[in-house]
């Protein structure tokens, strides 16, 4: 498994050393929803690494224990580690216990889910959201985190070169694909509703294209797509002219800016993760990888599935000048953490790739 390569478990040692005050957690029960997802998973990763120094328990939710079980094989009997099987679009079972941190980052995030479950992809942003909401404030839950994304803010019409946090953005909520971004924004207001009437100390990360060695096999983004062709010795597909110019983030990087915004970030206030060493264009980010892999980049339609999928956004940049005032840094530019990626995933059987 990727994360037992030396270079995946630097990473996790790396950002288990982030500067924050880590005696916060100490002793505490952390709930993490979407555990087995990039970033959650990699999250967990991190808070098993500071133990049993800190004694912060994890309480991962999950739709499989079969995948749980397989991911956090070397957690799985820690007395420090605990796996809840649960539909959180329906309940929060009571047996998920004590939540003195709770961090929701189960959502789909990708594009052949957008077109192929839309309404699961809405109510895991809104009702689940709704229901871990819920829970939290009556289990007395001293911080929530709500995984936001790059997406709420819709297309750039001209009005400026990076989003920040208080970029309003356009999106043509009467599509299919408007269903994540609308949602995720709904997923936002929730978190300023229950703030107000509950009390609730919350905190939005706001994360960018992420990608890393625990990016999931079924992912259909194009960078995971753009990946999985160069693990298998193949051509880099480019689905589109390449002229879409976003910000991307190495996982171990946008874990630590979640670190930093649990520590450190304003109650009720949302954090862009991003760095601008990671901005790059779509069509040389593939000749990155293809690069890599000695492979050359070939250009080819969607189908219409997949393309109902696809963000019409053709810039996505985002200003992390706010998380950086928390004293975060990225540790990797995209050529190195997509060098990292590939040279953990490229040792893998290709039954354990992505």
């Amino acid at each position: 498994m990727f994360n037992e390569h030396p270079l995946y478990l630097e990473d996790v040692k790396q950002v288990a050393d982030t500067p924050i005050a880590w005696e916060k957690l100490r002793g505490k029960t952390v709930v993490v929803t979407g555990a087995t997802g990039m970033i959650g998973s990699f999250f967990i990763d991190v808070l098993m690494e500071k133990d049993p120094e800190l004694s912060v328990s994890v309480t991962a939710l999950g739709r499989s224990e079969e995948k749980a079980k397989k991911r956090f094989a070397a957690h799985w009997d820690s007395k420090f580690f605990r796996f809840v099987e649960a539909d959180i679009q329906k309940e929060i079972p009571e047996t998920v216990g004590r939540a003195d941190y709770m961090f929701h980052a189960a959502s789909n995030t990708h594009p052949k889910a957008y077109a192929t479950d839309p309404i699961g992809t809405i109510t895991t942003n809104v009702m689940a959201t709704d229901l871990l909401l819920r829970y939290a404030a009556a289990h007395g839950t001293e911080r929530f985190l709500f995984a936001s994304s790059n997406e709420i803010y819709g297309e750039n019409r001209g009005d400026t070169e990076a989003f920040s946090e208080d970029y309003l953005g356009y999106i043509d909520c009467n599509t299919l694909r408007a269903g994540y971004p609308e949602s995720k924004r709904c997923g936002e207001a929730l978190c300023q509703a229950y703030l107000a009437a509950k009390g609730l100390d919350i905190v939005i990360p706001r994360f960018t294209r992420s990608y890393g060695p625990s990016l999931l096999k079924t992912d259909t983004k194009a960078l995971s797509q753009f990946i999985g062709n160069a693990l298998n010795g193949e051509d880099i597909i480019l689905k589109s002219e390449g002229k879409q110019f976003y910000s991307y983030t190495y996982v171990a990087d946008a874990v630590s800016g979640l670190l930093t915004v649990l520590d450190k970030g304003k109650t009720g206030e949302a954090y862009n993760i991003a760095d601008e060493r990671s901005n790059i264009t779509l069509k040389d980010l593939a000749a990155l990888i293809a690069g890599a892999c000695g492979r050359k980049v070939v250009f080819d339609l969607p189908d219409a599935v997949e393309a109902a999928g696809f963000s019409k956004a053709t810039k996505a940049l985002l200003d992390s000048t706010k998380l950086k005032g928390l004293g975060w840094e990225a540790h990797f530019d995209i050529a190195s953490g997509i060098q990292r990626t590939m040279e953990i995933l490229r040792e893998q059987p290709p039954l354990d790739r992505m």
